[in-house]
């Protein structure tokens, strides 16, 4: 196991993407699978196991978040409402993520996620019997939200370093793109039947549902082999771990650029909450199947690219660039639409595009950092992420109620093309490359190609 600054376990930076770090190069079993099966990683039975118990608490996962954001909705009838729920559900992240990451990487990562995703259950439950009693308030619904996010402030980041314990850094990238893939798939599920329940019997059952949910995660982490974990050596408490995490990213471009870029997009352009239920409620007056259906197309665009990323060799930064400018471009074009079903078809390459921006840093993250780093650099990047919420989804449902869904959604868009394409310059910047325009196979080409690379180029332009 590697203990030096990351490059070790690792692997080697693609000299398009991001510059290089360190001198030492990647071992062999470091490297990541460049071509593999699309489920490899589920022949490894631990991972299986958690993959399973993930497939069922999911769906609830979903099924919660429709219905919390309908029930503070239909209680309220303001989108900044909705914006106050996600941002405090959100905000104990932004608020204590670094020292969830400094926990995570001190504590064995599955006795911790059966504390925090027992807790999480009994949230839920205690949330269905206030709206099935008829008690339910809308401050009893920010209470639930803020302390599912209290335990995500370690829940988060211990399942995505667990990951790595369960397969080994060969079968990294496909278990993270499965894991995105399960998640999104469940989005297919959970809105759907969240929809038919709220239309049908009430919020209630949605709540109820999540908390049993949590059965199968639960039961998945306790059949689980701890011999056949990839064991990683847990830090030894001492002062200055937290300053020395956030060292570890600022110093390297390959991490802390990718973690800005995803702070910008998850603040702004990711409050789908917001920006779906005000288009399904004010712009089309369609109510809660059409705040559903939006939900399950984006996923079916999310799942595409989960999958796609799941036979990807390699997360290359000039990927996640792209994908995030062709997020925001489409955010914008959603918001012109004039009719719900144009709005609806856009939803999917939405959803794919959004997919593979998460997919993309999450792994060029993990790959790039050293495992006894990893539970503060994981934190980081969610807090950065998932922390941007409470910050941009009152000021999104702010915009929404007083300029309309469509100024706010278009205004969420650019701000993510611009960040990527400045953040683009950026590391193109760090890395000595430049912008190379020419042909290939009879078509135009445009790449950024290593400074030495372009001069040659440049006589016989």
């Amino acid at each position: 196991m590697s203990t030096g600054p990351g490059a070790a376990s690792a692997p080697a930076p693609d000299p398009h993407d991001s510059p290089p770090t360190s001198d030492t190069r990647p071992s062999d079993d470091a490297r990541p699978v460049r071509k593999s099966s699309m489920f490899s990683s589920l022949k490894v039975r631990n991972y299986r196991l958690f993959f399973m118990g993930q497939v069922v608490s999911n769906i609830g996962t979903w099924m919660q978040r429709i219905a919390q954001d309908w029930l503070v909705l239909s209680l309220t009838g303001s989108s900044a409402a909705v914006g106050i729920t996600t941002a405090l559900q959100f905000l104990p992240m932004l608020l204590f993520g670094l020292y969830g990451g400094v926990l995570v990487d001190r504590l064995r990562k599955r006795p911790a996620l059966l504390v925090t995703q027992s807790s999480m259950a009994l949230t839920a439950l205690a949330l269905a019997v206030l709206t099935l009693t008829g008690q339910v308030q809308v401050w009893h619904v920010y209470v639930a939200a803020f302390a599912v996010g209290l335990a995500t402030v370690v829940d988060n980041p211990a399942r995505q370093s667990f990951v790595s314990e369960l397969v080994g850094p060969r079968q990294l990238q496909n278990a993270v793109s499965l894991n995105s893939a399960n998640f999104q798939s469940a989005r297919l599920v959970g809105p759907a039947v969240a929809g038919i329940l709220i239309t049908g019997v009430g919020t209630g059952y949605a709540f109820l549902f999540n908390g049993l949910s949590f059965i199968a995660p639960l039961t998945g982490l306790l059949l689980m082999r701890a011999r056949e974990l990839h064991v990683v050596e847990r830090a030894p408490r001492g002062k200055g771990q937290l300053r020395e995490g956030v060292r570890y990213v600022t110093g390297r471009p390959e991490l802390i650029w990718p973690i800005v870029l995803v702070g910008f997009v998850g603040t702004f352009a990711f409050n789908f909450p917001v920006y779906l239920s005000a288009f399904a409620d004010d712009v089309f007056h369609a109510g809660a199947g059409a705040y559903s259906m939006f939900n399950t197309l984006m996923a079916v665009g999310s799942v595409a690219g989960a999958l796609l990323a799941a036979r990807r060799g390699t997360a290359r930064l000039r990927l996640l660039i792209a994908a995030a400018m062709a997020f925001g471009a489409l955010e914008i074009l959603a918001a012109t639409t004039p009719t719900l079903w144009m709005f609806a078809l856009l939803m999917v390459p939405l959803g794919l595009f959004g997919m593979t921006v998460n997919v993309t840093t999450n792994t060029s993250i993990q790959m790039s950092t050293d495992p006894a780093m990893r539970g503060r650099v994981m934190a980081l990047y969610m807090m950065v992420f998932l922390g941007g919420s409470p910050v941009g989804a009152p000021i999104v449902g702010w915009v929404t109620d007083t300029y309309g869904a469509r100024v706010g959604l278009a205004a969420g868009g650019a701000v993510a093309a611009v960040a990527a394409a400045v953040i683009g310059l950026i590391l193109a910047r760090v890395g000595n490359l430049r912008l190379s325009v020419g042909w290939h196979r009879g078509h135009p080409r445009v790449r950024f190609v290593p400074r030495e690379q372009r001069e040659q180029l440049a006589p016989a332009a």
